[in-house]
């Protein structure tokens, strides 16, 4: 007997997953290979870096798949100015969703009013784009977690993403439990940093994360076809992405 009548369908997954490219050095070319492989399994969106966006719109033109980028990525020490524009200009390349880095040294020197006024600044100059806040987990004691998300749903934000993939750490499960039992339903909670196999992304959604940052992409989405069809893990090795 197998697992596989409980497994989601690929559609279902493929529709919680923002597919990272986010790396500095990667080229024209490898993200074109990226963004044709977010098309074809037509996942939710993109996260895409800010110079990339208006490509990324018109390559994907046609697919249903959206694009995001980062806001003061990826060490959140940018002014709230400076957020407030690059989220402006991102938006008229054609980004339906930002992805923000708080300011990580304020929220731990513990000027929770600084913190939240810098994600309010950047959601106003967003007006209907949704935006979600990086807090950095890995820098954060629990307590700063919880002010952290608690300032970005007072903010007006729309989710509460773990990291950036870059600070040497990414989503656990008791920081997502964390996280899901601080904000209200209405706010909800995306993991990055270290999904990169379905068992992971799948133990996640189980404690109420529904939306994933990852590179591991068609990692997750092969191996899940896989179990489907054979009922058995693929032996596709996993993504090396730090992300």
């Amino acid at each position: 007997m197998t697992d596989t009548p409980e497994l989601p369908a690929v559609a279902d997954i493929a529709a919680l997953i923002d597919h990272a490219i986010l790396k500095p050095e990667i080229t024209r070319d490898e993200l074109d290979a990226q963004l044709d492989m977010a098309g074809k399994y037509r996942i939710f969106s993109v996260c895409v870096r800010p110079s990339d966006v208006a490509h990324a719109v018109e390559r994907l033109e046609g697919t249903g798949v959206l694009v995001g980028t980062v806001i003061g990525f990826p060490h959140g020490t940018t002014s709230t100015q400076a957020k407030a524009a690059e989220s402006t200009q991102a938006i008229a390349d054609g980004a339906s969703e930002l992805d923000m880095v708080l300011n990580i040294g304020r929220l731990r020197s513990g000027l929770i009013e600084d913190v939240e006024a810098d994600i309010r600044g950047v959601v106003e100059a967003a007006g209907p784009v949704l935006v979600k806040v990086i807090l950095e987990t890995a820098f954060l004691t629990d307590e700063e977690i919880v002010s952290a998300s608690q300032a970005a749903e007072r903010a007006g934000a729309r989710f509460v993403k773990t990291s950036t993939g870059f600070a040497g750490g990414g989503a656990t499960l008791p920081h997502l439990l964390l996280m899901r039992d601080t904000v209200s339903p209405a706010i909800e909670v995306k993991a990055s940093g270290g999904v990169r196999d379905l068992d992971t992304l799948l133990e996640m959604r189980a404690i109420g994360v529904t939306r994933f940052g990852t590179s591991a992409t068609s990692t997750i989405l092969d191996d899940l076809e896989h179990r489907l069809e054979h009922g058995s893990a693929s032996e596709r090795r996993r993504d090396d992405s730090s992300y």
